[in-house]
């Protein structure tokens, strides 16, 4: 009997071993509840098709914002710039080793150049160029969720990182890049893309998780308030032009559009939805932005 005891101790300390290590594995919750999309990096992504869908702002488009919260795991490698978003406007993931991008842009907004495994780049397109605005890169701790945002507000762009905040007055209106795919894409395209520049460096595909993904027609952050991290899910309104939850079944591959306009995204390559479990956005935050002002 004593031995039986003994055996039933060591069992149950041998389970509640196993019990942190099995929550280590889980995928992490997303900060707006629910499930969300999950990207493996190779070749997977979510797509409108431009053929059907067109673009979703009208070229010359004067106010919009594009959002998301993203959870990037791996960073791309040194030649590559992984694709967050992409159509009219580009959310890119990079490494501190992307040359010479980062330095240029180092030296055109007179800041020091940042190091970190994850850089975040975003910036739209202009209207009839192959341009874009100039992108201010902002470093990004990996396996974090972290919500995203850039808008346009007239001739004022807005970038928002958490309850980080840039603001310049070089916006112009909402143009598109025809030397890329057309179709508008999240998590990357169906093949890697060379950039044109001369040294060899590429578009390729996000790794890690994206969630509530909301474009609208209007400007929609106060930049003189502070306190940005949405609570909870984005909402649906009449600027609203798309909006993603991601809530489908663990396993789903067509993700539906909540604001009624029928922009229902299609998972290609393996793009699906995790399970997740919720939590509280303003908790779970912990991102340090000293390297900003330096």
């Amino acid at each position: 009997m004593k031995n039986l005891r003994n055996l039933s101790i060591l069992t149950a300390l041998f389970l509640l071993t196993l019990i942190p290590l099995r929550a280590k594995a889980l995928p992490p919750p997303s900060p707006a509840g629910g499930n969300y999309l999950v990207l493996d990096g190779v070749d997977d992504y979510a797509v409108l098709d431009f053929e059907t869908f067109g673009y979703l702002l009208p070229d010359g488009t004067e106010e919009f914002t594009f959002e998301a919260w993203i959870y990037p795991t791996t960073p791309p490698d040194k030649n590559t710039a992984g694709i967050i978003l992409h159509q009219q406007m580009r959310m890119l993931i990079v490494n501190d080793e992307f040359q010479p991008l980062l330095n240029n842009l180092a030296n055109a907004l007179n800041i020091k150049h940042f190091e970190g495994d994850l850089i975040l780049l975003m910036s739209s397109y202009l209207e009839g160029e192959f341009g874009t605005t100039l992108p201010f890169p902002i470093p990004l701790e990996s396996n974090q969720w972290h919500h995203i945002a850039y808008q346009l507000n007239g001739d004022q762009i807005t970038i928002i990182v958490n309850d980080f905040v840039r603001t310049n007055q070089q916006g112009v209106p909402l143009g598109h890049n025809a030397s890329l795919p057309q179709d508008f894409v999240l998590g990357g395209f169906e093949e890697k893309i060379r950039r044109l520049v001369k040294e060899e460096q590429f578009y390729d595909s996000f790794t890690g998780y994206i969630d509530e993904v909301r474009i609208s027609t209007e400007a929609r952050y106060d930049v003189n308030k502070k306190g940005f991290i949405p609570d909870g899910k984005f909402k649906d309104d009449a600027k609203t032009v798309a909006l993603w939850h991601f809530d489908e079944p663990g396993g789903a591959q067509q993700f539906s559009d909540a604001s009624g306009n029928a922009h229902h995204l299609v998972g290609k390559n393996g793009a699906k939805i995790g399970d997740a479990l919720a939590i509280e956005a303003q908790q779970k935050l912990t991102i340090t932005w000293g390297r900003l002002k330096q």
